[in-house]
């Protein structure tokens, strides 16, 4: 018994183990009928169907539906002949609930937003609080300081210029051939 556990323990990868890393369309692996059941496999087996049920979806690219639209708003980057257009679906939130800064080629989108609802007639208040943050890196050098944005029926819409001339972001090195040169110190 002891030696098929460990022969089957050895044949799972441990991408295996990690569930969110399985395509959906990777079983769990299952044990044939005439093998014997070891707790512990029995255990880890279970284990796995469960995170499975749990994270479904977060490695496919798309948010599973229980985490859409939890902290992260809708984006859209266009890339424009005058520079660059971002649009942020904001959705319940005013202008007053969104700081938006721009950094050494990274755009940051905050937003929080309070609510607070009481019934008296019911005797109840309800609170609720949401924050998000979005980081962007711009994908080219842009005038920061000519950067505009609006805010109409919950959409809001940033317009990045384009830099004249985009700053050097690498530089060729020399090489040198022959013996290396000392220094006397």
């Amino acid at each position: 018994m002891h030696s098929t556990m460990l022969m089957e323990t050895r044949a799972m990868s441990v991408r295996d183990l990690i569930p969110w890393s399985r395509s959906a369309n990777t079983p769990v692996p299952n044990r044939m009928r005439d093998e014997p059941v070891s707790p512990f496999l029995t255990l880890h087996r279970e284990m796995n169907r469960l995170f499975d049920d749990v994270f479904s979806g977060l490695g496919s690219g798309a948010l599973s539906p229980a985490m859409r639209g939890l902290g992260w708003p809708s984006v859209e980057m266009v890339e424009t002949d005058q520079g660059l257009r971002v649009s942020a679906e904001l959705p319940g939130l005013d202008e007053k609930d969104v700081e938006l800064t721009i950094d050494d080629g990274v755009l940051t989108l905050r937003g929080e937003k309070r609510a607070e609802t009481t019934d008296k007639e019911r005797g109840y208040t309800e609170r609720s609080y949401g924050r998000f943050e979005r980081v962007l890196a711009l994908p080219f050098a842009v005038e920061e300081d000519k950067a505009e944005a609006s805010f109409k029926n919950g959409v809001l819409t940033v317009t990045l210029p384009r830099a004249a001339q985009a700053p050097e972001r690498g530089r060729r090195i020399a090489i040198n051939g022959g013996t290396p040169q000392t220094t006397a110190h």
